[in-house]
């Protein structure tokens, strides 16, 4: 049974969707994030970068527990360990590798900056807003070209991680200043891996438990001077 420490988050329904994809048995701790339970020492011990998600395995590579910290890095781990989605071939497991890491260092990084800056920021900077929407809309158009270009998935003809990291993070595309009308052949994609029922799963997975972040003692948590104390 992995045991799986997240929060219903891009990259927390990242890894949800990855276990119901793969079948394998796991259950979720919540980690409330508004609150500051990443802070703690049993989680960071874990995860020192106190970012959700985070993963124990019992059965590790040697038969000993591991654990991985870092979205990309545990959807990998699973892909090993269930030899799903990630092909075995050396020039696609490239092809989807590359369309992964522009999951984790573009998609993921842009769009949450949008996020911030379009809703979260204490005062409107329209320098902030105006950059971080105009990549978030380049972005889309780079997976809109590829989608289009490959006639089904973000890395090629089989679902994947690729697939799996990103949809999550285009769930909230309203937020982004997104009009799906620029992007058809990536709204047909989201839609047909919307439509998975793994997919839908995973998003499920502590949404009830998710709120709008409101107060100013949960905004100081997840973006004030707390994340920068010395641990």
């Amino acid at each position: 049974m992995i045991d799986v420490y997240s929060w219903p988050t891009p990259n927390g329904h990242k890894v949800h969707i990855m276990l119901e994809e793969c079948g394998l048995p796991w259950r979720v701790h919540a980690v409330n994030i508004g609150k500051g339970e990443q802070f703690e020492a049993d989680f960071l011990a874990i995860s020192p970068n106190n970012k959700i998600p985070a993963i124990v395995d019992p059965d590790g590579p040697d038969g000993a527990p591991i654990s991985v910290f870092e979205s990309g890095a545990i959807l990998l781990y699973l892909a090993g360990k269930t030899g799903r989605f990630l092909p075995a071939d050396v020039r696609g497991k490239y092809e989807a590798l590359q369309w992964l890491m522009f999951q984790m260092g573009g998609v993921g990084p842009m769009l949450g900056q949008a996020h911030h800056f379009r809703i979260y920021a204490p005062e409107q900077i329209d320098y902030a807003v105006n950059r971080y929407t105009n990549e978030a809309k380049r972005l889309y158009g780079v997976m809109d070209r590829q989608v289009a270009r490959t006639g089904a998935y973000i890395a090629g003809r089989e679902y994947g991680v690729a697939d799996i990291a990103v949809y999550p993070w285009l769930n909230s595309w309203n937020n982004q200043g997104i009009d799906w009308a620029d992007h058809p052949a990536l709204k047909d994609w989201f839609d047909r891996v919307g439509a998975r029922p793994a997919v839908q799963r995973g998003i499920k997975v502590l949404a009830e438990r998710r709120q709008p972040v409101r107060t100013d003692a949960e905004k100081e948590v997840l973006f004030g001077a707390m994340q920068y104390q010395k641990r």
